[in-house]
């Protein structure tokens, strides 16, 4: 069921959702959370997508906020809210959705609109795809919400965009740049598992100014104390990881984005699935868990500077923290329990 309402306000919204429900037989108790997607009318139909595909795992009312900035000064002074309700199958999933479209002065108040539409007792998350302020925590939207997602690959300047998001960065803060890692991280730590070696330094490569890059170099910096490099590839995303240690060389390489090879010293290759994920699987991913990511946090605010220029060649040329001893297997294994 689809309600279109022009010049509303978020009582009548809450009272076509209640109609929508009524007309369908469904109920509201099956959600789990409200989804705040804050995003442009350019990137809300992506966005949107993402979300409703991910709310089959985790059933959500999901509130998409459009900022529509008018060109008109007249209009500029004039508050409008326009909203569309979908319920059942034209949510196209199994919770609901309420698209906002603020004009005017209401751009400046669109914590006001959203407050009244939050489930009761229900965690609030919030999702920038695009144009994410720089201090989340403290944005109108952002304070609603126990959870704050961005995405450092979005903005013009990803890697200044990832030291922006240390200084400020607020337990519950997370990004998509991280979450896209989750595989590679798990699939390093089991790998350091399996061996008695000590590393001596790393090489990270993957494309230029990729946001997931540098987390990734910054998280085996801070778990391992060893140098990183990084070096620049074509891509797509990630491409490699090479670890030097002194029972020999661990590379983890996927030049295509999907099959990966694991090559470890003494041990045959092993091809191991590390596809490139979906918007909608990283949202869902997030939405797992509600708590802070300390492991996050501690990648994030190693700092970037600290990793030094990216490799020219070889792992171990770019420069990590000055006077940390190569780490052993406990340390691979202290990575692996986080």
């Amino acid at each position: 069921m689809n309600i279109d309402l022009t010049d509303t306000t978020a009582s009548k919204i809450n009272k076509a959702l209640v109609q929508g429900r009524r007309a369908i037989g469904t109920p509201a108790v099956g959600m789990v959370l409200t989804l705040v997607i804050v995003t442009d009318e350019e990137n809300a139909y992506d966005a949107l997508k993402a979300a409703s595909e991910a709310s089959r795992e985790h059933p959500s009312r999901t509130l998409v906020v459009i900022k529509r900035v008018s060109r008109s000064p007249r209009d500029r002074t004039s508050s409008r809210l326009d909203a569309e309700v979908r319920v059942g199958a034209d949510a196209g999933s199994t919770g609901e959705t309420v698209v906002l479209r603020l004009h005017g002065e209401v751009l400046n108040h669109a914590q006001s609109v959203v407050l009244p539409l939050l489930l009761p007792d229900a965690p609030v998350v919030v999702w920038w795809p695009v144009n994410a302020p720089l201090d989340p925590a403290k944005d109108p939207l952002g304070a609603l919400a126990k959870r704050r997602v961005t995405d450092s690959y979005t903005a013009e300047q990803p890697v200044k965009d990832l030291s922006a998001r240390a200084a400020t960065y607020t337990p519950g803060d997370t990004d998509l740049a991280w979450t896209r890692i989750t595989p590679w991280r798990s699939m390093l730590a089991a790998a350091l598992d399996q061996i008695s070696c000590e590393v001596s330094g790393v090489e990270v490569e993957g494309e230029e100014f990729n946001p997931s890059v540098e987390l990734l170099a910054m998280w085996l910096a801070d778990r391992l104390g060893v140098p990183v490099g990084r070096r620049g590839s074509k891509g797509p995303g990630l491409t490699a990881v090479r670890m030097e240690t002194n029972c020999g060389p661990l590379v983890l390489d996927r030049p295509d984005g999907s099959l990966a090879t694991l090559s470890i010293e003494g041990q045959p290759d092993r091809a191991v699935a590390l596809q490139r994920r979906e918007t909608s699987e990283l949202i869902a991913e997030e939405l797992r868990r509600l708590d802070p990511d300390e492991t996050y946090a501690a990648a994030l605010q190693f700092g970037v500077d600290k990793l030094g220029a990216p490799a020219a060649n070889g792992a171990g040329e770019g420069a990590g923290e000055s006077g940390k001893a190569p780490a052993k297997k406990a340390a691979a294994k202290k990575a692996a329990s986080k």
